[in-house]
């Protein structure tokens, strides 16, 4: 999503950069969005930061509680179909 003119901006004495407002609202990042800062070869990479941390099934799987009698093959079969129909 390349913007068709080049953007300038200077580096503060404080090294604070400010990002010209068009690209803000392209990107949607409005005041407290964090970024994730990547030097690369081309120059440096400004990145959203993702809203949660990457997870893995195994690290998730059967984290959540769940109170009451052990469900059949047979009755999570049918719950599967009523959701999604017969495949």
């Amino acid at each position: 999503m390349a913007s068709p003119r080049k953007l300038k901006t200077t580096v503060s004495t404080k090294g604070r950069v400010v990002l010209p407002k068009a690209l803000r609202e392209q990107r949607k990042w409005t005041a407290g969005t964090r970024l994730v800062v990547e030097g690369t070869a081309e120059g440096v990479l400004l990145k959203a930061m993702p809203a949660f941390a990457p997870t893995h099934p195994k690290d998730v799987f059967a984290s959540l509680p769940y109170k009451g009698k052990a469900k059949t093959l047979e009755e999570m079969a049918a719950g599967i179909e009523r959701l999604y129909g017969a495949r």
